[in-house]
């Protein structure tokens, strides 16, 4: 389905049952749009999880009369405009709020997971509000040194499950740079995962298996022990 939340679009997944459903927010990359990552829908948590997918509201011209979505402009050599992001990190916010209001969401197991662009936002929801998530996922992205210095340490950042996936040969996040964010991440106390991949900027099966695997195992797990599952 395809809805509005806030002052978002959004495409989502809504399993079979009342609730309360585990959820992800997952958040796509520069260029792409809210249906990118609605396909994993049926893989995540056996397609027994509500998947809600937010669009950023900057047009991105991709050719052909075709747009696609970011959360921020972006300009090679130019570093984001801080209160841009501030502004789309909020528009977040207000969305996860919304969809609290509108679903029967469980409140101990939201994660939330973005790709490239999308993780960087990703990674403020969840190391901003810890308490308000179960886990957060960073998929060929960055936690920029700008956004670690900005963030409180909190007590329910410790043992906070984080997974980190990024490609060795990925041409536009280094996977130096995700290096950097993994020892970014340390002084936070989270619980770390981190896993490199003979791939590009991408997602590929042996990256989504290790992805589906720690969801239940790590991020999820308080879920499946309250079904039984």
């Amino acid at each position: 389905m395809v809805g509005s939340g806030s002052n978002l679009l959004y495409a989502a997944h809504v399993p079979p049952g009342e609730g309360p459903l585990p959820t992800l927010v997952l958040l796509h990359g520069w260029g792409a749009n809210a249906h990118d990552l609605l396909g994993l829908a049926p893989m995540l948590h056996g397609g027994k999880a509500l998947v809600l997918c937010p669009q950023g509201r900057v047009e991105v011209p991709i050719g052909g009369g075709i747009a696609g979505y970011g959360w921020f402009q972006l300009t090679p050599g130019v570093p984001p405009d801080p209160e841009a992001f501030r502004q789309a990190a909020g528009s977040l916010r207000e969305f996860v709020a919304h969809m609290r209001q509108r679903y029967p969401i469980d409140p101990e197991s939201i994660v939330v997971a973005g790709f490239s662009q999308g993780g960087m936002m990703a990674y403020d929801l969840a190391l901003r509000d810890p308490a308000g998530f179960a886990g957060l996922m960073a998929l060929s992205s960055v936690l920029p040194e700008e956004l670690a210095a900005d963030l409180a340490k909190l007590p329910e950042h410790e043992g906070f499950p984080a997974l980190v996936i990024h490609g060795t040969q990925d041409p536009m996040i280094p996977v130096e740079r995700a290096r950097e964010s993994r020892e970014r991440l340390r002084p936070f106390g989270v619980a770390i995962t981190y896993r490199e991949f003979d791939m590009g900027h991408e997602i590929r099966p042996e990256a989504l298996r290790v992805a589906l695997r720690w969801l239940d195992e790590r991020a999820l797990a308080r879920t499946m022990a309250r079904s039984g599952s």
